[in-house]
This record gives structure tokens, C-alpha cells and sequence, in this order.
């Protein structure tokens, strides 16, 4: 059987299914589509230009969501889906608030940061600010849900896994889980894992071998954005700002229909 996954090495979506991946113990092949010389082949299997697509021996998945969900029905163990009917509720909503909006928060503030990027601007007034306020209510979140739990479903599940490559990017915004007790265990708990600590070494070669041992592969000026990302700027008060962008060519709303 071929299983190949339309990947990026740091994608927070493409890195929840390979830990899903790994963790299940199901061998695959990957490729960077991001890459700008990939990008026509990921087009081919996904018109919205995005990762991850698993092509599990020719049935193509799109959407980080709808593979766990693919993979979960088709190789159930280790289940990453609660048995519980109201616990799979609630780990289903972590890994919505991890995809929709920590997502949308890292990467609206985190822009003037990424190695891909040629910028020459500063983030409007207020942007970074407001990002950082609604990072540490969601970090809250997480801390008082961790009270008295190892993962955040009680068991390890794909809520720990949505969160986990989210989380870790905070570093890069000067955020460090160690200033919650809670999440901080959690943080070292998920680490232990082998799947976990696969994908962070992963990662880790991965930034070496993109922008230190050779140019970056990647688009160096537009940005994709999708709804969750734009929203979060409209109603922050942004909306002007993302204009100005889409105007100038930087911003790409990407379209299933092309």
C-alpha cells in the first residue's frame, strides 16, 4: 500500500496528522508541497493549495480534521478518539479551538517573524497586543482544564495532539508554558511520547536543512489566509490593514474552485 502525505515540516495541521500518524504506527511517505517547486502537484490534489492531503493508496483526504477522522475509522488503534460520547465532544472542541482560533492567533501576530517572509513593515498598532491578550485567555483556558489531569480529555486524544504543535510555537512569541504550572507538565508529559519526540526532531533538521544549509524553498512575499485568520483581524479591528494587503498582492484567499 502507498501512503503519501502533501506535507510542510511546519504546518501546525500537517504536523497533528503525522502525529496521528506515527502514533498509530502507519508508515508513509512525505513531501514538502509548500515548497514553491511542489506547489502544482499539491494543487492537483487539493485546488485550495493547502496541507495537509494524505493519499492513502489513492483515496485523497483533505483537511487535517477530516484525515484524524479518516484514519481514526480506518486504523481505530490506538484510539485517539474518546469512547465517551461526551468526552469525544469535548476533545473534538479542543482540537476546533487549536485549528480555528490559537491558529488564527499565531500566525495574525507572528507575520514580521517567519525566516520564509521578506518584510519591510512593522505590525499595525495594536495587532501583536491583542493577540498576546487573547493567547493568555486561551492559555487559561488550558491551565484550568489540565487541573488534575495528565491530557486534557483525562486520557492521551487527538485534543493533545491538535494543541501541541500550536503550543509550541508560542516560544518563537516570547510565551513560555512555564508560567502555568499545569500546561508546563503537560508540555514535558507530551514530549515524553514517541510520536512527539519524532516530530520535533523532525522540525528541528527541518529548519537546518530550509534556511540555514540552503535558501529557503518557500514563498518569500504573499501569505495565504483563510477564514479564521481574517476574522479574528475583522474583529479585532483590522479589517483596513488585511485590505491594504490584498491590495498590494501579499494577502491570497484561497479558493476550492480554481
Amino acid at each position: 500500500m502507498a501512503r503519501i502525505l502533501y506535507d510542510n515540516p511546519f504546518s501546525p495541521f500537517a504536523r497533528k496528522v503525522r502525529l496521528v500518524l506515527s502514533h498509530k504506527n502507519l508508515d508513509y511517505e512525505r513531501k514538502d508541497s509548500l515548497a514553491v517547486s511542489e506547489l502544482a502537484d499539491l494543487h492537483a490534489v487539493n485546488p485550495r493549495g493547502e496541507v495537509p492531503v494524505l493519499d492513502d493508496d489513492g483515496l485523497i483526504v483533505v483537511n487535517s480534521s477530516d484525515i484524524v477522522a479518516y484514519l481514526e475509522h480506518r486504523y481505530p488503534q490506538p484510539a485517539l478518539l474518546p469512547a465517551d460520547p461526551a468526552v469525544r465532544v469535548e476533545a473534538r472542541a479542543w482540537e476546533r479551538l487549536a485549528d480555528g482560533l490559537i491558529d488564527a492567533l499565531t500566525h495574525d501576530i507572528s507575520l514580521w517573524t517567519w525566516p520564509t517572509l521578506q518584510r519591510h513593515d512593522q505590525p499595525p498598532p495594536g495587532l501583536v497586543e491583542a493577540g498576546m491578550r487573547d493567547i493568555g485567555i486561551v492559555l487559561s483556558r488550558l491551565e484550568k482544564a489540565l487541573d488534575g489531569r495528565e491530557y486534557l480529555c483525562g486520557s492521551l486524544s487527538i485534543a493533545d495532539f491538535a494543541l501541541f504543535p500550536h503550543l509550541t510555537s508560542l516560544r518563537a512569541l516570547g510565551i513560555s508554558l512555564q508560567d502555568h504550572r499545569n500546561l508546563s507538565r503537560w508540555n514535558v508529559r507530551m514530549r515524553d511520547i514517541p510520536a512527539v519526540r519524532e516530530d520535533l526532531e523532525l522540525v528541528k533538521n527541518a529548519v537546518r536543512e530550509k534556511f540555514v544549509d540552503a535558501p529557503s524553498p518557500y514563498e518569500r512575499e504573499k501569505v495565504v489566509w483563510r477564514g479564521d485568520r481574517i476574522e479574528w483581524l475583522i474583529r479585532n479591528g483590522f479589517a483596513d490593514w488585511w485590505y491594504d494587503e490584498l491590495r498590494a498582492g501579499r494577502a491570497v484567499v484561497p479558493s476550492s474552485l480554481e
